[in-house]
């Protein structure tokens, strides 16, 4: 079994990046970070300990990254600053300046857990790793927005090309706004490799037509909890093939997850997810899954 290299979705997940909020999380000013009125570091601490302990029950082994008061707030979604393929890992550019930090922090952990570094992002070529999906193991798709552009698609295609891996830009709306977060993977999040659950509507239109002629079955999740919870309700992480996890407070998306063939477990999420912008996937950086 490979250390490292995840090229799947939703293949049972053996190794995950994460790091535990401390410090830099109690020290945040929520305005500077764009954390909304739920936010509560000391609830978002033991929120993330309920989360950790689904992980563990999954079996992953978790690598560490350390909280060391190093001011980095968002640094545990850890899913944004790099991405882990079958020949390294690329260390990506934040569209978030005050994320800056945390690709290189990534490089240092995965460096001594055996996994090199594939090459990197940096100038004005930007992708997060939220706005990244892979459709199947040679072709990744990367919604540009705020947070990701074309010139970081281009940097991608220059790594990844030549291991067989094509990678292809999608635009996405502007929905809230610049300061707002929509990734990719707040409007679709692979259930298996074959079915996704989707929020229609900002999907971009030649995305859908692509995943249609892919034979992908669409899950739709109710829009009015999407609305509910600005785009959460989608940010569904599996740990293997239709075993997924999911913030708790969406029954309706949950019941059609399950109407659906999936099993679904749910942790509290209002302080730690739903304040900070980030649901279970981007709080792991999938390392390698079988």
């Amino acid at each position: 079994m490979s250390e490292y290299g995840c090229q799947t979705m939703a293949g049972k997940m053996t190794r995950v990046l994460m790091r535990r909020p401390a410090q830099s999380l109690r020290n945040a000013d929520p305005k500077k970070w764009h954390y909304n009125h739920l936010f509560n570091a000391e609830q978002a601490i033991e929120e993330y300990e309920a989360f950790v302990r689904l992980i563990e029950a999954s079996g992953a082994e978790i690598l560490w990254m350390p909280d060391e008061d190093d001011g980095l707030a968002d640094a545990m979604f850890t899913r944004d600053a790099s991405l882990i393929t079958k020949a390294g890992v690329v260390l990506l550019n934040m569209g978030k300046p005050l994320r800056a930090k945390e690709p290189q922090l990534q490089g240092k952990i995965l460096a001594k857990a055996g996994v090199p570094v594939l090459g990197n992002l940096s100038g004005d070529a930007r992708v997060e790793g939220g706005d990244m999906i892979w459709l199947d193991e040679n072709t990744l798709i990367i919604g540009l927005g705020f947070r990701s552009n074309r010139a970081g698609v281009e940097v991608l295609q220059a790594l990844l090309n030549p291991h067989g891996i094509e990678v292809l830009g999608f635009d996405m709306p502007y929905w809230t706004g610049e300061e707002a977060c929509l990734h990719l993977m707040s409007v679709i999040s692979p259930l298996t490799e074959t079915k996704y659950l989707v929020h229609p509507p900002l999907i971009p239109a030649a995305l859908w037509t692509l995943m249609k002629s892919r034979g992908i079955e669409m899950v739709v999740a109710p829009a009015d909890e999407f609305e509910a919870s600005f785009g959460l309700n989608l940010n569904v992480l599996p740990t293997q093939p239709d075993h997924c996890i999911m913030i708790d407070g969406f029954p309706k998306t949950k019941a059609v997850m399950e109407a659906h063939g999936t099993v679904v477990e749910v942790f509290p999420g209002d302080a730690l997810c739903m304040a900070c912008e980030g649901g279970p996937t981007c709080l792991t950086n999938p390392v390698a899954r079988q």
